[in-house]
């Protein structure tokens, strides 16, 4: 009888008898599954339907038919005794050799010999002969004349097995079949059969079988494989291994040269490493790191891969797709290397793999353009990735420093570490941090910080820190983390909520920090910050005096006051370019940036990328009227990227977690905002602006090129009409002597 031994690898179940060294054979049980363990099943599951038999939950019992058939031919005696059964088997089952016979003849008195020895008596061993000729004949028949063949027959089953399953199995088993039983019911309701596991083998897995795993899913997932290399071509020859040869779980294992003999394989590395080993080392490891690997192909951002230009975009061929297969297979011509068919295939290998991925959380539109930021990013770097590589060589590495990166980033990454290429990953300023993801990731933190702002690459490059400046550093995070404490310009991105309030809260409020109002908040590198945004109709009971009062206690050293209109022009130097700046609803930064009519060079790096957000913002929400119908959009554009010198000096020095800037309008006449005024008051609005319209008209002087209600309108009082506007230095409590005089009215 053939004998059951233990596997060296998943992939023994596939090896010929002739390269068994002896008559072994494979009998393991999985109670659970992993991404191994499946890609095997798959596999198996294969093999199964072509040489073997596949039962999916219980092998049907025999039917009243199959029964008076097994009488019909055999009788209904039974005797046990090897010689009977062997005569029985000859009759019922004549296509088997004398020599599987024999096998299986042998392999069922050694199950019954089982029985016995486990007290059970002669008429239960008659119900298990009578199952098994049944099983054999209606079931089995196909296989049992291939026992002790070379190609060694195969049975999966899945479900919850029985005793007399269990015991046919074990008897196929002796005979020479190769058996993989998904044990549904999990290990102690097996054990309960096979006390001391003796029957097969446990492979271990730690998680078990999802709810929704059945083999009609096994089955789907084959079927989708053979059909997307139907559509797409074959395989590549080689896989890849990532991170799984690693000795350590650090960085510096990307020097490693020899990492494994598998000619199936190439060996790389997918790595993200939050925060730095050592601080004050940090820079010169990575300098000697960077030196190490010049003489591999390797490539370094800093900060995030620039969006691909229009030019790029156009590059790529690309027409309306129905569904992902068509998009797939179109889109994946754009990848050509004609000099080496094995790495075009790994790359459409790997594209196919990253979009099929992605289709469930994106529409066909959104994942095209994925797909096309993907294609865009290979033809930029592939000279620098790939150039002069074979099968033997060393991967390109590919490091991405100090990033802040997008969902279409972080999908490029991940379909580069897919490839032959170190994908590196270094975020060392724990204040920026921000959570990566990908499959086969490996996660590196430490617990040190550093801020710095490129990749050490060369001994010039390098900025070494102080003892004393790093520990300022370390106080730095200990101060202003979660401590309520901020230190200045800390925050580089702000989203503004406004502000319900009450009248008279507005003077509470006006001249207070933003970390003090109700729905200040943190989120990583961006904070949430509450404004004001108002218009006071009318005078509280008519009392003018209190009136300008009340006004001047809001005139704070941060308020613009504006007291006549118009107040913006509607003429811009930048109105001439402004169709340059927009395609496709997204503002064109790079060109907006490089153009010589940009004026906002001169602000601070993210002050900059929060205005162009926020204009962005403008035209996504469409809160001015005629935005994308009428060109308004344009004006739009040219209007917010015309800001006076003096707005822009104020919004320089704005602190996202102290006090905002304020504006503050006071129409006493008939005069309304013009479109460009109306731009750029929500404009301000949504920089992070308190802005304030005290109308003792009440008039509808600022409403009408708002398309939603944004303003939070302040009914105060009795409408007084043509009031001058006074001069607020001479504007006091109890002192109002002169400006009776002056205006000629009793108050």
């Amino acid at each position: 009888m053939f004998k059951n031994i233990n596997l060296i690898s998943l992939n023994d179940f596939f090896l010929s008898l002739n390269n068994r060294k002896g008559n072994f054979v494979f009998f393991y049980r999985f109670n659970g599954i992993s991404s191994d363990v499946q890609n095997f099943i798959k596999q198996y599951y294969i093999c199964a339907r072509q040489n073997g038999v596949v039962i999916d939950g219980h092998i049907p019992n025999p039917t009243p038919e199959n029964l008076s058939y097994l009488s019909e031919m055999l009788g209904s005696d039974f005797k046990l005794d090897k010689v009977f059964l062997d005569l029985k088997l000859r009759k019922w089952l004549p296509r088997m050799s004398d020599s599987q016979r024999n096998n299986i003849c042998s392999a069922i008195f050694s199950t019954f010999d089982d029985m016995l020895k486990a007290g059970k008596n002669e008429n239960i061993i008659k119900n298990a002969y009578i199952k098994y000729m049944c099983w054999l004949y209606y079931k089995f028949e196909r296989i049992v004349s291939q026992l002790g063949k070379d190609d060694i027959p195969k049975i999966l089953y899945f479900g919850e097995i029985s005793q007399y399953e269990l015991q046919l199995l074990v008897a196929l088993s002796r005979a020479g079949a190769d058996i993989v039983l998904l044990n549904q019911s999990g290990e102690q309701a097996y054990l309960k059969l096979d006390p001391k596991g003796e029957f097969s083998t446990l492979y271990n897995l730690i998680s078990g079988f999802p709810r929704d795993f059945s083999l009609k899913q096994i089955q789907k997932l084959i079927s989708d494989e053979q059909n997307r290399q139907r559509i797409f071509g074959e395989n590549p020859k080689l896989k890849p291994c990532t991170n799984a040869w690693m000795d350590k779980l650090e960085i510096s294992q990307i020097l490693k040269t020899n990492r494994g003999d598998n000619k199936e394989f190439f060996y790389n590395a997918f790595i993200v490493q939050y925060g730095v080993e050592d601080s004050l080392l940090f820079s010169s490891d990575m300098c000697n790191f960077y030196q190490n690997l010049k003489n591999r192909n390797l490539l370094v951002i800093n900060n995030e891969l620039t969006s691909p230009s229009t030019d790029e975009i156009n590059g790529i061929k690309r027409t309306n797709y129905q569904n992902i297969e068509q998009l797939i297979s179109h889109l994946g011509q754009n990848i050509s290397f004609t000099n080496n068919k094995e790495l075009e295939s790994i790359i459409k290998k790997a594209f196919i793999d990253i979009l099929l991925a992605s289709q469930k959380q994106n529409t066909i539109q959104k994942l095209t353009s994925k797909a096309v930021y993907l294609l865009c990013w290979l033809k930029r770097y592939q000279k620098d990735l790939f150039s002069n590589w074979n099968i033997n060589s060393q991967p390109a590495v590919f490091i991405l420093f100090h990033p802040k990166p997008s969902a279409n980033e972080e999908l490029f990454l991940n379909f580069l570490s897919h490839l032959p290429v170190d994908v590196l990953v270094i975020m060392p300023d724990l204040s920026q941090s921000f959570t990566f993801s990908g499959e086969n990731l490996l996660e590196i933190r430490y617990t040190n910080s550093v801020s710095i702002t490129s990749f050490p690459s060369a001994p010039a490059k390098m900025k070494v820190s102080t003892a004393a400046y790093q520990a300022e550093r370390e106080m730095d995070t200990l101060l202003y983390s979660d401590s309520g404490m901020y230190r200045d310009k800390q925050y580089a991105k702000a989203d503004i909520i406004t502000l319900q309030t009450m009248y008279e809260e507005i003077f509470i409020l006006w001249d207070q920090e933003l970390k003090y109002r109700t729905g200040f908040s943190v989120n990583q590198n961006s904070v949430s910050i509450p404004v004001l945004f108002g218009k006071v109709s009318g005078v509280k009971n008519g009392q003018i005096s209190d009136y300008w009062l009340n006004i001047k206690k809001l005139i704070t050293s941060d308020t613009i006051v504006i007291n006549k209109l118009p107040w913006v022009s509607n003429f811009s130097p930048v109105k001439q370019f402004a169709t340059q700046f927009l395609q496709n609803g997204r503002l064109q930064r790079n060109k907006i940036k490089s153009h010589k009519s940009y004026q906002y060079a001169i602000l601070r790096n993210e002050m900059q990328e929060h205005l162009l957000d926020k204009i962005q913002i403008l035209l996504d929400e469409k809160l001015i009227h005629g935005t994308y119908q009428n060109g308004t959009e344009y004006t739009i554009i040219a209007t917010a990227l015309n800001l006076d010198k003096n707005l822009l000096r104020t919004i320089q020095k704005f602190d996202f977690t102290k006090k905002n800037p304020k504006l503050l309008f006071i129409l006493t006449g008939e005069k309304t905002l013009s479109l460009e005024e109306s731009i750029m008051v929500a404009f301000l609005h949504l920089i992070g602006f308190d802005i304030l319209f005290f109308v003792p008209t009440g008039y509808q002087c600022i409403e009408q090129h708002f398309s939603q209600q944004i303003i939070n309108e302040y009914q105060i009082g009795d409408y007084i009409y043509d009031l001058p506007v006074p001069n607020f230095n001479e504007v006091h409590e109890g002192g109002f002597s002169s400006i009776l005089k002056r205006f000629g009215r009793s108050l």
